[in-house]
């Protein structure tokens, strides 16, 4: 990526490309207690709020949380250069806005809204809720049950939330120095901030914002409108049978949801490809033949929601498939972790020995060739940025002292608030934990992926099925999945950051002082957050407009458990495990496409095994508006591939930030019982025919 605004040439040839932090040589780095500012916390506080109600909103709806990192560096950047600008303005400025500053508040933002993810309030807490426990049918006792409120939330996400930042912080030289781990999250928002702050960059990230407060006002206006004619659940826009009413009923319709629209336009092509399948697999072809043996497979007299009927099938044949997936990546990255970190252990050519002889040449005056001059340039950086890096340094007492503080203040207190939960479970998890967090930032730092929910669904399975459901199983194993799920998480969202930091020569206690901060923040906004939805909307009601899908499939996970294969419908468990198996060959296959078929790339075609198991509880609705985000991107990069790019990002974070954002005075508006004045409503011709005799009679 070009960073310098220069026009020189050399000899007409194509202009050489300086080092990115060559860029920035004349631009001091302050220390880092001035890369924590006052108003970086307070931006990075009013983006939380923004930022946790946009993953609120999408965890009670598809679970689906795309990534936000671009739209949290850019409206921190966007913000803080507005202020700074005005200050500058009156000769009031006294410390310049640099990346170091705009990377504590991305790293503040993203560390609020991931615990508004890890916290469980769309997944394993809502899952003890009486509401989502009624809809299981099975393990409904009071044992397994716990009413959600606010201060238990808020004090059991403090005790958890902060014991992965400490789990690994050791390992940061070697994850980011030695091993090189590429973290591309982390790498790609660092050269994101790093454009931000150059003459060039700053053009481009003006016209982002622009773009995205354009639409994001738009978004808004849209679901205004909408609101008017949604006085009822199945009334409005969001229930239009765009497919005609027979696919209407089986969950085929476009919804008019800009967030899944901007989600679909930031998500990969294939996930949302791979999701359509499944929907049609599921609610196309499987759960109409499922429901032609009711009565056979299952009771003809059980509800729709019962785990016992139809829904059993749904959940279920779900879990088969998220844990198949979860079961490979998990092997998956394991073994590959310890290849690599074998086969480099073996390895004679440390990377030291490359940039040590290179500096040498430069040293030396020697004239390089245009090559050598690339490596020089990447050597220049990467000398620059290891300074930097080692520059503040953790006291070796730091990381050890802090995990046994955090750890044994959760060992002793979770069982006072799950009294199902025994300390030696919590005890176990926390000794297990740091290897877990290991493969995970590990692996992460490799692929990208965050296995932390897998490890969470294995920790639920064994500890439910450890205690019993007449001793609490389902609470006690979903309060341990969202232990270890939280420490695994926080681990690689921490070592992100500090690749991020590396990059833009942000201070190792910085990214780490932030982090907490923003966890802190996380912790207090997220129930809040939560309950402000909680209490406007029927939560958890798959019929309602915040189904919170993954709070019926986490504690599905927890009967599963606690109850074994017995409780499920007429082979119900033989179509799970074959979707388990299918989710693995799915993953083997994309594995061996990607090693030996090299001409067509193939691969790039096979759907992904987790996005196809998500419609398979919640129906395609929200996967039209994601296909139609894609199509509208896929067309404007046809159109003009620079532009869409540059600002397909912009428009996609506006469209999902405009409607949450109206998310909040809908939720008053429903809290003080003011109603939509309309609902539109679609019958058939035979409905509407009795509606009109019932009126003119």
């Amino acid at each position: 990526m070009e960073t310098d605004d220069s026009d020189n040439y050399q000899d007409g040839n194509q202009k050489a490309e300086d080092s990115i932090e060559k860029a920035f040589e004349d631009t001091e780095v302050p220390p880092w207690t001035k890369q924590i500012t006052i108003r970086s916390m307070v931006t990075g506080f009013l983006l939380s709020i923004v930022f946790n109600f946009i993953v609120c909103k999408l965890n009670l709806t598809t679970g689906i949380i795309p990534s936000l990192n671009v739209a949290a560096g850019l409206l921190g950047f966007a913000l803080l250069k507005v202020y700074t600008a005005l200050l500058q303005k009156f000769g009031l400025l006294k410390q310049p806005f640099t990346r170091q500053e705009n990377t504590v508040v991305q790293t503040c933002v993203v560390a609020s809204s991931g615990i508004a993810f890890s916290s469980g309030m769309g997944s394993y807490l809502l899952g003890m809720s009486p509401l989502v426990a009624a809809q299981a049918d099975a393990g409904n006792t009071l044992i397994n049950i716990k009413k959600l409120a606010i201060p238990w939330m808020t004090g059991y996400l403090f005790l958890v939330s902060f014991v992965g930042l400490f789990s690994i912080i050791a390992l940061r030289k070697m994850m980011i120095i030695d091993r090189k781990l590429t973290y591309p999250s982390g790498t790609a928002t660092a050269h994101l901030i790093n454009s931000f702050h150059t003459r060039k960059g700053a053009k481009v990230a003006a016209r982002q914002v622009s773009f995205l407060f354009m639409f994001g006002g738009g978004s808004f206006l849209w679901s205004f409108f909408q609101w008017f004619f949604n006085a009822e659940d199945d009334c409005g826009f969001a229930n239009f049978p765009t497919f005609g009413l027979k696919a209407y009923k089986q969950r085929f319709y476009f919804d008019f949801s800009m967030t899944y629209i901007g989600c679909g336009m930031i998500t990969n092509y294939m996930v949302n490809i791979s999701m359509l399948v499944g929907a049609v697999i599921s609610w196309g072809i499987m759960w109409p033949l499922i429901e032609k043996q009711k009565g056979n497979w299952y009771g003809a007299h059980l509800s729709a929601s019962s785990l016992h009927g139809i829904q059993g099938y749904r959940v279920f044949i779900s879990i088969g498939m998220i844990l198949g997936d979860g079961v490979y990546h998990v092997l998956y990255h394991a073994g590959y972790m310890a290849f690599v970190l074998i086969r480099s252990l073996r390895s004679n050519k440390p990377e030291e020995k490359k940039l040590s002889s290179e500096m040498e040449l430069m040293e030396s005056g020697g004239v390089p060739s245009s090559t050598e001059t690339e490596l020089m340039s990447a050597n220049y950086d990467e000398k620059r940025r290891t300074d930097f890096f080692h520059k503040d340094e953790f006291p070796t007492w730091f990381s050890p002292t802090g995990y046994i503080c955090c750890a044994a203040a959760s060992t002793i207190c979770l069982p006072f608030l799950f009294h199902q939960l025994k300390w030696y479970h919590v005890a176990i998890g926390y000794i297990i934990a740091p290897v877990l967090a290991f493969c995970n930032a590990y692996g992460c730092g490799l692929t990208d992926w965050s296995l932390a929910s897998n490890y969470g669904k294995v920790a639920i399975l064994i500890v439910s099925a450890l205690v019993g459901e007449k001793e609490g199983g389902v609470i006690a194993g979903l309060a341990s999945g969202g232990v270890t799920m939280s420490i695994v998480s926080t681990a690689s969202d921490l070592m992100q950051d500090f690749k991020t930091g590396f990059l833009t020569l942000s201070s190792p206690r910085s990214m780490f002082l932030s982090q907490v901060l923003g966890t802190a923040m996380g912790c207090v906004m997220s129930p809040l957050i939560f309950w402000f939805f909680y209490k406007a909307y029927p939560v958890g009601d798959p019929k309602g407009p915040y189904p919170a899908p993954f709070g019926q499939v986490y504690r599905g996970i927890a009967l599963l458990g606690v109850e074994g294969i017995g409780s499920l419908p007429k082979h119900c468990f033989a179509l799970a495990l074959s979707f388990f198996a299918l989710a693995i060959a799915i993953n083997v296959a994309t594995e061996l496409l990607k090693r030996y078929e090299t001409k067509y790339k193939i691969y790039r075609f096979v759907p992904n095994a987790m996005a196809m198991a998500i419609p398979f509880y919640l129906g395609s609705y929200f996967v039209i508006d994601m296909c139609v985000g894609s199509l509208i991107l896929f067309v404007w990069k046809i159109m003009n591939k620079q532009q869409a790019e540059e600002l397909g990002p912009a428009v996609a974070s506006g469209l999902i930030c405009g409607e949450s954002m109206w998310g909040i005075p809908a939720a008053i508006l429903s809290l003080v019982n003011v109603r939509a004045p309309i609902c539109m409503k679609f019958l058939s011709d035979e409905d509407n025919a009795k509606v009109d005799s019932f009126l003119s009679s």
